[in-house]
């Protein structure tokens, strides 16, 4: 299957905090990119759902997104190891705070590779 964004996914592991009305679920990023990222988890949100996001970076920086779900891909909790991708694709809509911090590291993490 060829890829369908133009854009450069950068492969990173990231604490976040992830909810319909508040973040309160914990998971992890496991690729991020300038207007979007996948949240690794066991419980991803319906697409089209508004998501908000509180997105730890490496410098302890909180990230404040607000994002929709776009797609989503889950397996039972039993099976989760066996999958290789299990939870969902979010479109950034807006940033709350922290965008400045947010799109320096994706630069900087750009440059490296």
């Amino acid at each position: 299957m060829s890829e369908k964004r133009g854009l450069i996914r950068l492969k990173k592991r990231l604490l976040l905090k992830f909810g319909f009305d508040a973040p309160t679920k914990i998971a992890f990023t496991e690729d991020l990119s300038h207007d979007g990222l996948f949240v690794k988890t066991v419980h991803p949100s319906p697409p089209g759902s508004r998501v908000h996001i509180d997105l730890t970076m490496p410098d302890g920086i909180i990230v404040k997104i607000m994002g929709m779900s776009r797609w989503r891909k889950s397996a039972p909790p039993q099976m989760i190891h066996l999958v290789k991708k299990n939870g969902m694709g979010v479109k950034i809509l807006k940033f709350i705070s922290g965008e400045e911090s947010y799109q320096i590291f994706i630069a900087n993490q750009n440059n490296k590779t």
